[in-house]
């Protein structure tokens, strides 16, 4: 639900546990076509508020506040306005969670992650154009990283039932968002989602169109793959450049590997890796720095730290630190194919095996994550890790199995995927600009960034507005009647003379910017519509 207010300073009364990003928006108002987004300057946190209820107690809720050297006073202030916010919106709406609450000064996004556990994101206002976002997306962010957080160190209620002190729970998410945040590191600020963002959809998985004869050999790679330990099946997801080929996972859990994958994994995400590794190597290293959401948590973390601890869902991560599985320069493809953990530079010997072990919640188990590269081809094969009894011995045994009887499936299919691929316009509409996204699925299709760049301002800040307004249509017609969706569509002529569209149809969505609409028939509408 969306609550749109000014609120006031209100005393906290709910009970739940925060992790907070607060942003402030670069202060320059001026605006110009050449610098295509402003940086943000980041803050975010994660609280809980069962913690902390006894006065001088307050700060024991926070698990995590971005940027970690903020004030005291000013953490406290943002965790009890939040707080107040939260109780406030649920007299009006026990049943719906807050979501959005703008202010004169700021927009306040909020996700219930877990029961009583909050992520908040506030981002600072500014007159700047270029700053212009949409909460959704905003909101998107937290989904996603907290998936991904779940999916390496399991639920943060479990970390915190582990360990009632949240020692562990606080190291994991300072060492994970702040690998995370990297990735929208503008310098000294945090570059988030603008409008210019519009067509694309965070959370939702990308899939290559492939023919028939191509799915038969996929089908093929795919029963290889999964008998590679012997009765045990095991279950695997298969990339081509950044694109799903196929995937044995639940949707969920498809969504949350695909996801990491993008991020990390794939030939393009280890090139970036391998150019991360060398820009930190001049000293500009972005490290998790000791968080100060409690007077003594920074004492605490450094204890921790200075134990090997197991660290897993299930107690088999066992390392001298923190297990980091976003941080960029760790990862690199070997010279056997599989992606190892170390470095490749001289000065960094001693690379090791890399097979995390994640947990999956639709598929209910623990598995083991061992990821094998041919050119285009990411493979990411799952082990069932209550099925792995000699660990590295077992572990060494499946990726003998999978280089001697896979290697000749993954060579074809490359061949005849890169053979078939037209490129990263493979799916460009000529005249359109699009995003279509099937929310059930969790799947969407969008035109080539290089083809959206092309789009006006204008038409960008309309297609955005317009999808502003579409997520609030979906929230009310989702509180009116959850069990049935509602088709609407929206025609908007933008300043530009662009049409831009919404149509929402059975769930499915899809979202289009014409600036050159005089030239494309009336009936192409229903003819090039993307599928």
């Amino acid at each position: 639900m969306g609550h749109k207010s000014h609120p006031a300073q209100s005393q906290p009364n709910s009970r739940a546990r925060h992790v907070t990003l607060r942003t402030h928006q670069s202060t320059s108002s001026s605006s110009s076509s050449s610098a295509p987004r402003r940086p943000v300057a980041g803050r975010n946190h994660h609280h809980h508020s069962p913690r902390g209820q006894q006065e001088g107690q307050e700060l024991d809720k926070i698990l995590f506040f971005h940027p970690t050297d903020c004030p005291i006073l000013l953490q406290l202030s943002v965790i009890g306005l939040c707080e107040g916010i939260i109780t406030f919106a649920r007299i009006f709406s026990p049943d719906d969670d807050c979501e959005v609450i703008e202010s004169e000064k700021h927009s306040h996004v909020f996700y219930q992650a877990e029961a009583d556990i909050w992520m908040v994101l506030v981002v600072e206002k500014n007159k700047d154009i270029e700053s212009t976002w949409r909460c959704g997306a905003l909101q998107g962010i937290l989904k996603e990283v907290h998936s991904l957080f779940t999916m390496f160190h399991g639920p943060i209620r479990t970390l915190l039932d582990r360990q009632p002190s949240a020692e562990l729970a606080r190291g994991h998410l300072r060492t994970f968002f702040t690998d995370y945040l990297s990735d929208f590191n503008a310098g000294k600020k945090i570059q988030l989602p603008t409008f210019r963002d519009c067509l694309k959809e965070r959370g939702t998985v990308q899939m290559l169109t492939i023919s028939r004869e191509v799915a038969l050999e996929v089908q093929s790679l795919t029963t290889v793959l999964g008998s590679c330990l012997g009765n045990v099946m095991c279950q695997s997801l298969v990339l081509f450049e950044d694109l799903l080929v196929s995937t044995t996972l639940p949707p969920d859990d498809t969504l949350n590997l695909y996801t990491y994958a993008i991020l990390r994994l794939t030939p393009r995400a280890l090139l970036s890796n391998a150019t991360s590794w060398s820009y930190l190597r001049k000293g500009t290293s972005v490290h998790a720095g000791p968080t100060s959401s409690s007077s003594n948590g920074t004492a605490s973390v450094e204890r921790y730290r200075s134990r090997s601890r197991d660290t897993s869902p299930g107690g088999q991560n066992q390392m001298h630190h923190y297990f980091r599985p976003l941080q960029r320069e760790k990862l690199y493809k070997g010279k056997d194919g599989f992606v190892a953990a170390g470095s490749t530079t001289s000065e960094v010997r001693g690379a090791v095996a890399w097979v995390p072990i994640l947990w999956f919640q639709q598929a209910e188990d623990r598995m083991h994550l061992c990821v094998y590269q041919h050119k285009n081809i990411t493979i990411l094969l799952l082990i069932p890790a209550s099925s792995l009894i000699n660990g590295d011995d077992g572990i060494a045994h499946v990726k003998r199995h999978l280089l001697e009887n896979a290697s000749q499936n993954i060579v074809t299919l490359e061949l005849k995927l890169s053979r078939g691929w037209g490129g990263e316009n493979a799916y460009h509409v000529g005249g359109y600009r699009y995003l279509l996204v099937d929310p059930d699925r969790k799947v969407s299709r969008a035109s080539p960034p290089g083809k959206v760049t092309t789009l006006s301002k204008d038409s960008l800040l309309s297609l955005n507005r317009l999808r502003e307004e579409i997520d609030l249509e979906k929230s009310r017609a989702k509180r009116s009647d959850s069990c049935h969706d509602k088709d609407f569509e929206v025609c908007i002529r933008a300043k530009n003379n662009a049409w831009v569209i919404a149509k929402v149809t059975r769930g499915r969505e899809l979202y289009m910017a014409l600036e050159k609409a005089g030239t494309v028939k009336e009936h192409s509408l229903q003819t090039r519509t993307p599928k």
